[in-house]
Formats: C-alpha cells, sequence, structure tokens
C-alpha cells in the first residue's frame, strides 16, 4: 500500500498537468483546422492538374506556396504537441523519482510555446496567402 504522502504528490502533479492536456485539446483542434485546408488545396490542385490549363500555373503556384505553409504549420503543431506530452511526462517523471526537473519542463514548455506561436504564424501566412488569390468585385449598383 502506498503512503498518502506519495499518493497526494500524485494527485498535485495531475493537478499540474491538467492545464497542459487542455492545451494538447487547443493544438488538436488547431491541427484539425489545417489538415481540413490542405485537403482543400491538394483538391484544387488535383483540379486544376486535370484541366491542363497554362492559364491555372499561377494559381497552383499560390496553391503550392499554400501548402507549404500549412505544411510547416502542422509539423510545428505536431512538435508543439510532442513538447507539451514530453513536459506532462517529465513532471510524472519528477514526482516518482524525487528528481527536480524543474528547468528541464519549464525550457520544454517554453519549446512547446514557441513552436505554437510559429504554427500559427504560419497559418496566418496561409490565410494571407488564400485571401490574396479572392478577387472581389466591387458591389453592383441596382
Amino acid at each position: 500500500m502506498q503512503e498518502p504522502a506519495s499518493i497526494s504528490a500524485v494527485a498535485h502533479v495531475i493537478q499540474l498537468s491538467v492545464a497542459p492536456v487542455f492545451l494538447l485539446t487547443g493544438v488538436g483542434a488547431i491541427l484539425g483546422v489545417l489538415i481540413n485546408r490542405l485537403g482543400r488545396v491538394v483538391d484544387r490542385f488535383r483540379v486544376l492538374e486535370k484541366a491542363d490549363v497554362n492559364s491555372a500555373a499561377p494559381e497552383m503556384e499560390i496553391l503550392s506556396r499554400r501548402a507549404r505553409m500549412i505544411h510547416w504549420a502542422i509539423g510545428l503543431c505536431t512538435s508543439c504537441a510532442l513538447l507539451v506530452c514530453i513536459v506532462i511526462a517529465a513532471l510524472f517523471v519528477g514526482s516518482i523519482t524525487g528528481v527536480e526537473l524543474s528547468t528541464i519542463v519549464a525550457t520544454l514548455f517554453i519549446a512547446a510555446m514557441l513552436a505554437l506561436v510559429s504554427a500559427l504564424l504560419c497559418f496566418l501566412r496561409e490565410i494571407t496567402l488564400a485571401k490574396g488569390s479572392i478577387h472581389v468585385l466591387p458591389p453592383r449598383r441596382t
């Protein structure tokens, strides 16, 4: 049977790991959006490829750049999620072994946040590219 002190220590680590778990949920939602956008870009690219029209080349170039930005954003979001998982694991390892891992946990969490910020910047760039490819017509006067 475990001592009450160790059970309360594990309970405290579980409490500490709740915030990173919510972060994982948010990152997962962002990944879902990014994957959806990548699928739309790929589908549009395939349609233009089948059309084999020379005038489609500029749009295909923009689609290629968008896919690259989404790819980077997905990679960075995945890196963020992995780093957060390592943070949670480090919290438990530190608690169980009694080793002070606060510097490692803080460094990993900062790296995760930097990856997330970079991913969001790539996402913003992709949205800018998508918006730039839309030609908005002026409103018609009736």
